[in-house]
């Protein structure tokens, strides 16, 4: 139950849990830095007009390019 629960997914990516836990981690607080860049371009249209689309495009590609 546990190795499923923790370690089955990090597995199927070839990563520790830690190394996984460090890159979901920063995934999320990337996704952070876009909902704030795109809450501030929803106030102040002139201001980070392509930054969320940029940060999305760039983790979508490693999402993808992983492994």
């Amino acid at each position: 139950m546990i190795t499923r629960i923790f370690l089955a997914h990090p597995r199927s990516v070839d990563e520790t849990y830690l190394q996984h836990a460090r890159f979901a981690g920063l995934f999320a607080l990337t996704l952070f830095a876009a909902a704030f860049a795109a809450l501030i371009h929803a106030i102040i249209p002139a201001a980070f007009e392509k930054t969320a689309s940029r940060i999305i495009t760039r983790l979508y590609e490693r999402i993808h390019n992983r492994g």
